[in-house]
């Protein structure tokens, strides 16, 4: 279980492939305080730790988290947000993130509006993809306050502490973002729905 409140920066240094699988070489600061089969959300994504060379480490993406995540067009040198799960006894600083990605979005829009940025994010309409304004959402692990909210799109409004520690700062008109949706929404969606049977 996560927070969405990034920890770190990494970035790639190593892509290759094994069959399907992805393996990605990572540079971190902290990675000698990771250990093998930890659990890491990497852009939100929820992968284990296989091999561990200071000031490297690797994980492994399976096809299905490829094909529901931004990792499909990861690049080298490119920068992803980590948080290590947290432990029983924090602060729940973000909100409640599972580390499963539900499906990517496109930025549409960045604007800066003089102090903060508001960026807008499109996603397939889907009945358990749900934001509400002033809810909870994740974007590329990270935990975001819901401005405005359509069927299909969102927006949120980026502080300038989380633009300049998350690779917020390195997002363009197009690029994809990893979202989490609320998991209470999601349940809530799913028992109306049986409801309704």
């Amino acid at each position: 279980m996560f927070t969405g409140i990034i920890e770190r920066m990494v970035s790639v240094k190593e892509i290759h492939y094994q069959n399907t699988n992805l393996i990605l070489t990572l540079e971190s600061d902290i990675a000698n305080e990771l250990y093998i089969d930890q659990s890491i959300a990497h852009n939100g994504a929820c992968l284990t730790v296989t091999d561990i060379q200071p000031p490297f480490y690797q994980v492994t993406l399976i096809q299905e988290t490829l094909e529901k995540t931004n990792f499909k067009s990861i690049k080298l040198n490119d920068k992803i947000n980590i948080e290590r799960s947290i432990p029983a006894n924090a602060r729940l600083d973000g909100h409640f993130v599972t580390g499963h990605i539900d499906t990517t979005g496109v930025v549409k829009s960045i604007i800066d509006k003089q102090g903060s940025k508001e960026i807008w994010i499109e996603h397939p309409e889907n009945p358990y993809f749900i934001t509400i304004p002033k809810g909870s959402v994740c974007v590329n692990g990270i935990s975001l306050t819901v401005v405005e909210s359509t069927p299909n799109a969102f927006s949120v409004h980026i502080i300038p502490y989380t633009y300049e520690h998350t690779n917020i700062q390195y997002l363009q008109q197009n690029h994809l973002v990893n979202i989490e949706f609320d998991i209470l929404g999601k349940y809530i969606a799913k028992i109306l729905q049986q409801q309704k049977i």
